[in-house]
Order: structure tokens, then sequence, then C-alpha cells
């Protein structure tokens, strides 16, 4: 098995938070980009980071990404696992998976003796939890040090994630502006971003949505990442002279019709818990029987511990951690009894197709 970690030393995003962390404060929790990927980044007064969900590098070759393509300066790697909460609780601290804890989709939490939902703070078949969401990640967070510097940090993303319970684990300290369509998205970041001292984060969820929904074939994936891509070039279009557009993703996607999913047999869920995610599956129990009967590979906890970044750990990693993880084959999706069966795209693991991301840039 050929598996490439994340570039946590400074070519992945928790390094281009802490980049844009530095620029702005003097200072930053991570490492920073690589010299010659930093240099891409113009230096700004205000900095506005559009974050495309599911926007992997390679998908900027469809033909529809054009004004995405003629912006790309170079790829970076999104943390392990490859995926939306993970990714975006890097972006909320400014740590990897490592130091800030939220170590999968579906995550175990110890002190309950569950596994949560990470998207909605809810037991995998849909019970709410009895947990402090804001306490979920370290403190202070990212906007909570940028705050104490004096620059604000604002996220616009749409107005119906407000009270939702991931708000709540991540944008603690954040300014909340809530947009209803693209128009409104494309005004508000760039009104948001006229004042000096400010951190944009800017957040659209179309990408995601229609790969996971429709596959990348599909006119609906191509709709959405033209809108998207239309959206971005109006945003470096009309960005005031003080701010940068940089522009980045979560993970990206790969496409799984359903001969390609394998679901876990019953008899093999005795004994096991079942987290992470499908293309990256971690077991609590004895999991290398499994990888005899699956397309996947069995990977003991001591051999990919470093995948989730560098110490110091978080305080209650070692209690959240798997015993191993059944890495599925580039071809494969696997299934225990509470994954979802209907979604075409899926991702998770460290192929380039899912862990490389694009780091755009717009303005002068």
């Amino acid at each position: 098995m050929d598996i490439t970690v994340p570039d946590y030393a400074g070519g992945s995003l928790v390094n281009l938070i802490a980049e844009l962390e530095y620029r702005l404060t003097g200072s930053a929790r991570s490492t920073r980009l690589h010299p010659e990927l930093a240099e891409h980044i113009p230096r700004a007064d205000t900095y506005v980071l559009c974050l495309f969900d599911g926007l992997g590098a390679g998908q900027l070759n469809h033909p529809a990404a054009g004004p995405l393509r003629r912006t790309l300066r170079a790829t970076i790697d999104c943390p392990f696992p490859a995926t939306t909460t993970v990714s975006l609780a890097t972006l909320a601290t400014g740590l990897p998976p490592s130091q800030h804890g939220l170590l999968g989709y579906q995550a175990w939490i110890p002190e309950l003796g569950v596994v949560a939902n990470t998207l909605q703070w809810t037991t995998l078949w849909g019970d709410p939890l009895d947990y402090q969401l804001e306490t979920v990640l370290p403190a202070p967070n990212l906007a909570e040090r940028l705050g104490a510097a004096g620059v604000e940090t604002i996220t616009a993303q749409p107005g119906n994630f407000l009270e939702t319970n991931l708000t709540k684990v991540l944008f603690r300290g954040n300014r909340f502006e809530g947009i209803y369509n693209l128009q409104e998205w494309i005004d508000a970041t760039v009104q948001l971003a006229a004042p000096s001292n400010r951190l944009i984060v800017s957040y659209l969820p179309h990408v995601d949505v229609a790969a996971h929904v429709s596959g990348q074939g599909s006119n609906e994936y191509a709709e959405a990442l033209g809108a998207i891509a239309a959206s971005w070039e109006a945003v470096v279009r009309r960005l005031p002279d003080n701010a940068i557009a940089i522009a980045t993703a979560d993970h990206g996607h790969l496409d799984f019709p359903p001969h390609r999913q394998f679901k876990i047999a019953k008899e093999d869920h005795d004994g096991r818990t079942f987290y992470g995610d499908g293309r990256a599956m971690f077991v609590k129990g004895e999991g290398a029987s499994l990888a005899e009967k699956l397309p996947a590979t069995w990977v003991p906890i001591d051999d990919m511990k470093h995948w989730w970044g560098p110490g110091p750990h978080h305080p209650q990693f070692a209690e959240r951690i798997p015993d191993g993880v059944l890495v599925a084959d580039d071809d494969a999706l696997l299934l225990h009894r509470f994954s979802n069966s209907r979604l075409i795209g899926n991702h998770g693991a460290l192929t380039d197709a899912e862990r490389l991301i694009p780091l755009l840039v717009g303005g002068d």
C-alpha cells in the first residue's frame, strides 16, 4: 500500500492557516507554509479565505472549472482523514487533528461510550448527545487568538448553519454572516473584506453536495462547479485593494457506484466498534482478519498515528484513537451497518484525489 502522509511541516491546510495567522498577528501555533508556497500569497491588510467544500485539486480539470484553474498556484494537503469536520476543525484552531482532537467524521467519544456523527453531533442513529459542544475544540481557537491581537474574524456561509451543532463546535469567537444565495455570498464576501485587520472565512458547500449525491459525471455536479467558479471569479474581480482572496478546500472526492461498495458482514460487528469513514474505517477491536474478507489493508495504530499529525497530542488522543484502520483499496468503499450507501461521491483516505486540495490566489 502506497500512502502519502499529509505534509504537516509546511505543505498542508494547517500550514496555510498558520501562515495567515502569522501575517495578521506576528505569531502562529503551527508551522507556516514552505517558503515556495507562501510566496504565492501577496501581503495584505485583510485576507479572504474561501473554502469550497469537496473541491479537490484534481477536480479543476473539469471543463466547468476554468476560472478556478486559472488562479491555481499550487496544491497542498488536507489533514487525515480527508473529511469536512476534521479539516474545518483545523481551520478553526490552526492545529492538526493530532492536536485539536477531532479525529474523524464519525468520532469515538470516550466519556459517553458512543460514536458521534460530527456533522450533526448525534449518535449514528440520530439521537442527540449530552455534550458541551463549545468545548469540543481547544481554547483559544484561531478566532479568539486573532481577536486578542485586534483582528476580527468573520465567517460568511449559509444562514441555515447559524444555530447548528457544528457551528457551535467550530465558530466560537467568530462573527457569523448568513447568506442565502450565491449573489449574497459574493456581495457579503467583498463588502466584509473592505476594512483592514480582518480574516474573512467564506464557505460554500455546493460542489460537495453535488459530488456526494450525483457524482462527478453528472449535470448537477457540472452546474455546481460552474456556479462556484463564476462566484470565485466575481469575488476576485470585485475585491478591494487592501485584500487578497485565497481559496482552497477541505478534501477531494472519488465516485463509488454500488458495485464498488462493500458491506461489513453482520457477524463481523460483534466485539468491534466501527467509526471514521468508509474510505479509512477505524476499528476498535481486531481488524486484521477483516482485511482478508474485504478490499482493504489493515494498518495497526502504531503504524499510522502520525497520519493525524505531530505532537503534542490532544489530551484525549489516546482514548479516541482506534486499534487500527482498514484503508480501503483505491476503488472500494467500506460500509458498516450505520453507513450511508446512497452516496456516490466519497472521501476520507489519502489518495491524491482525496488528499490534494488547491491553493488558489486572486487579487494583486
